[in-house]
Formats: structure tokens, sequence, C-alpha cells
């Protein structure tokens, strides 16, 4: 399944694209943290790496590492605003549970 990103998530990061005057895209990972295991990576992009596997959702790139896919397959990443908190969001149907903090998660 392919990672996508929500209308919401794609205008910030194409704002945010704008603003820093470079980058083609944003890359999602995982990396083995907290006390579930795994927190997700999100970084902005510059250049392609030969390895990424590239999903393109209004018009956005998101590359995600091979490692990473088996954790993240399928997810949704979303941009919300709550209250005066504001970030990305991850939707993702692997997930099988969640620290109490939120920071890591276990598939």
């Amino acid at each position: 399944m392919p990672v996508t990103l929500s209308e919401a998530a794609a205008r910030h990061v194409t704002r945010y694209l704008g603003k820093r005057g470079k980058g083609i895209g944003v890359r999602l990972g995982v990396r083995t943290t907290g006390c579930s295991g795994l927190a997700y990576t999100l970084e902005y992009v510059d250049e392609l790496a030969s390895e990424d596997v590239v999903f393109e959702e209004h018009g956005v790139r998101v590359l995600v590492d091979p490692k990473s896919m088996a954790y993240i397959d399928g997810t949704q990443l979303d941009y919300v605003r709550e209250g005066l908190n504001e970030g990305f969001r991850f939707n993702n149907p692997n997930e099988r549970d969640k620290c109490g903090c939120g920071e890591s998660f276990r598939v």
C-alpha cells in the first residue's frame, strides 16, 4: 500500500519548502526508541537517495527508506490543528499500541 499525504499535510509541506527555498519533499521513516519500541522520523529532503521508495500525493513527494516501509506501509501523514497545538499526525493501520506520551508505537 502507498504512503499518502492528506491535503492539509501537502499544503503545509509545500508552504514550508517554499519558505525554505529548496527541497523535493519529505522523508518518513522509523527509528528504535521509546517505551513502545519505534518512533516516527520526518525530515525535509533536498536529494533522492538511490534506495528511497517514492510516493507522490497532491504534488508532494514522500520518500521512505526500504527498512521503514514494513512498519509504515499504508500510513497517511496528516497535518492537524487542535486548539493552540498543530503538527503532523501519523495514521498508521499497522500500529497495535502507542505509549502513554504518544512518542512511540508498536506494530
